[in-house]
């Protein structure tokens, strides 16, 4: 009786106007090559965060993704343009009251 588990990236998503990356990673237990459960876990990833200094300056800094698959990391490299980022930034900028 052999019972393995299994860890997969079974969905990547790109979504909305600044390419939010979504990953679904999926655990499955198997017996004796025989599924007994799958579980899932989501992350999100956005481009750039950002967070307003004390002097109402900005700091924003890329998304590193260096920890992430190389499937994840070509999309992000793909579709994070800079454009995309500097929409993000003002964006996040516009967002704050």
């Amino acid at each position: 009786m052999a019972i393995t588990k299994e860890i997969i990236e079974d969905k990547i998503e790109v979504v909305g106007d600044y390419k939010a990356i979504q990953v679904r990673t999926a655990t499955i237990i198997k017996e004796d090559g025989v599924e007994l459960s799958r579980s899932f876990h989501r992350h999100a990833l956005d481009c750039v965060s950002s967070v307003k200094n004390d002097d109402d300056s900005w700091t924003h800094t890329d998304t590193d993704v260096s920890g992430e698959s190389t499937e994840v990391q070509g999309i992000a490299n793909a579709v994070w343009t800079t454009d995309i980022k500097n929409a993000k930034k003002a964006a996040n900028e516009a967002a704050t009251i």
